[in-house]
């Protein structure tokens, strides 16, 4: 255990930590059994490079390294089952807040990016890492954070953009069936 002064030992570091680095690996796979999954294959593999860690307070960014790279490796393993469908199914929401509906619409959305680009908009507006951060965890240039943020951007808005249309179109039918029904 670390003394006063001292940086902190893997496990004080991981019980100070654990809600925050919950949170990161939520946001990177939508599912919450395989945010607890990442995280915790994430912990394991840095616990055994915990000594070579000269900088204890760039932990979080080592270990958020390990997740995307994880995810990463997860998402190119995935079974060839899966197959892309044009309509994505309905999402649960427990709480009926609009705040609560928005998060689960983004996160939803978030589905569309390549792992890549979420990487970049988790870490630059959920994390709120600057660009040079965020080039230096996901090992890639500052110019390369900026085109890939830009593209991701661009895709979200145009994945919600479709969803409101086709939102609109089904009330559109809704109201047209209910006038027919009344007439």
């Amino acid at each position: 255990m670390a003394h006063a002064g001292e940086v902190l030992g893997f496990e004080e570091y991981v019980r100070t930590r654990q809600d925050a680095l919950l949170r990161s690996a939520r946001r990177l796979v939508p599912d919450p059994v395989d945010a607890q999954d990442l995280l915790q294959t994430a912990l394991v593999r840095t616990y055994g490079r915990w000594d070579g860690i000269a900088d204890k307070r760039l932990a979080d960014a080592y270990l958020r390294r390990v997740m995307i790279n994880t995810r990463t490796e997860w998402w190119r393993a995935r079974k060839l089952e899966e197959v892309p469908t044009e309509q994505l199914p309905e999402s649960s929401i427990d709480d009926s807040t609009e705040q609560h509906a928005n998060r689960a619409l983004l996160m939803d959305v978030m589905k569309v990016l390549a792992p890549k680009q979420r990487s970049v908009v988790v870490l630059r507006h959920w994390e709120q890492m600057s660009t040079e951060e965020t080039a230096a965890a996901l090992g890639m240039s500052a110019g390369t954070v900026k085109s890939t943020l830009h593209r991701a951007l661009a895709r979200l808005r145009e994945e919600l953009e479709k969803r409101e249309r086709e939102e609109l179109a089904g009330r559109a039918l809704d109201v047209k069936e209910r006038e027919r029904c009344a007439a």
